[in-house]
C-alpha cells in the first residue's frame, strides 16, 4: 500500500461542486493499495501516519504526531500512486489493485481509522473512491512524506514468555 502525506493547514475535497470531506490543521493523505495488499498493509500505513513526528513541538522541532495535535485527517483515494514510469512517457498503472479491491481497501481503512482514532482526532474524512476529485490544500511546511508498505509475507508469531 503507498500513501503520501502532506501536514496541511486546511484541506478540502470537491465533487460535482459539493464539499464531500474538509478538515483544518492535520494531515491529507492520498492512498492506494496496490495488487497483494491486504488490509494488514491498511493497518500499518494508518499505525505509520498517526503516529509520524511531523507537527512541531513548543521547541519548535517536529516531534509530535496527529495523535498528539488532535489534528483533522482527510484520506484521499488516488490510484495514480502506483504509476510506473519507467518505460516511455505513458504511465502504466499495472501495479494498483483492481477498481473493486481497491474500494475495498480503502473503505476497510477508513473504517478502521474512524473505529481506532474517532475520539483522539478533530475530524476523520474521506474524498469520494473513483470519483473525479478537486483537491484543495494549503500545504503546512511544506512537508510531504511518501510512505509504502510492501505485502505482508510472513507475521511472525509471538514466543510465549
Amino acid at each position: 500500500m503507498l500513501a503520501l502525506l502532506q501536514r496541511v493547514s486546511e484541506a478540502a475535497v470537491v465533487v460535482d461542486g459539493e464539499t464531500v470531506g474538509a478538515i483544518g490543521r492535520g494531515l491529507l493523505v492520498f492512498v492506494c493499495a496496490e495488487r497483494g495488499d491486504t488490509e494488514a498493509e491498511g493497518r500499518l500505513i494508518l499505525d505509520k501516519l498517526a503516529k509520524c513526528r511531523i507537527f512541531y513541538d513548543d521547541a519548535g522541532k517536529m516531534n509530535r504526531s496527529l495523535l498528539d495535535v488532535a489534528g483533522g485527517l482527510l484520506i484521499v483515494s488516488q490510484f495514480t500512486l502506483a504509476a510506473d514510469t519507467r518505460s516511455g512517457t505513458r504511465p502504466s498503472f499495472t501495479r494498483a489493485a483492481p477498481s473493486d479491491e481497491g474500494r475495498r481497501l480503502y473503505d476497510a481503512l477508513v473504517a478502521d481509522t474512524r473505529a481506532r482514532y474517532a475520539d483522539r482526532l478533530a475530524a476523520i474524512e474521506t474524498g469520494r473512491f473513483g470519483a473525479d476529485m478537486a483537491v484543495r490544500l494549503v500545504n503546512d511546511g511544506p512537508v510531504t512524506i511518501w510512505l509504502h508498505q510492501p505485502p505482508v509475507t510472513h507475521v511472525p508469531t509471538p514466543r510465549p514468555t
